[in-house]
């Protein structure tokens, strides 16, 4: 299990790009305590803590999907989840890599690697699920 990669996947999925991970540690350094925050498109998905900042982005990371997965729109009235296929969606993105600008943002990719996606989904006729 990879809630980590699992998130990132999904929020390319929905258009969201790959989320924001930030982590803050506190207490001495053999009791260490992380905090992250990961967030996509300007909105907080999901908290976690954790012994490591490896464990607590994964809390993170599941917090976020479990509150993805218990909405009943999807953001930016997408209309429902997009399935999740991911050597597609790796395509989508090697594509989009290789056409971008050289002046092009890693958002600027990554948006124009989830519209491909959603594109050529839909063109199969593997539109989104209803929620």
């Amino acid at each position: 299990m990879n809630p980590k990669g699992d998130l990132i996947a999904r929020l390319m999925a929905l258009g969201l790009g790959t989320p924001t991970f930030d982590a803050t540690a506190e207490g001495p350094p053999h009791e260490r305590v992380f905090h992250v925050t990961v967030s996509a498109g300007g909105h907080v998905l999901g908290q976690g803590e954790g012994r490591s900042k490896r464990d607590a982005e994964r809390a993170a990371a599941e917090a976020a999907l479990a509150r993805l997965d218990s909405r009943e729109e999807e953001p930016a009235g997408r209309g429902g989840r997009w399935p999740i296929y991911a050597a597609v969606l790796e395509g989508a993105l090697e594509v989009a890599l290789e056409l971008a600008p050289d002046d092009a943002t890693l958002d600027d990719v990554r948006e124009d690697a989830a519209r491909l996606y959603r594109d050529l989904l839909a063109d199969l006729g593997h539109g989104p699920e209803e929620v």
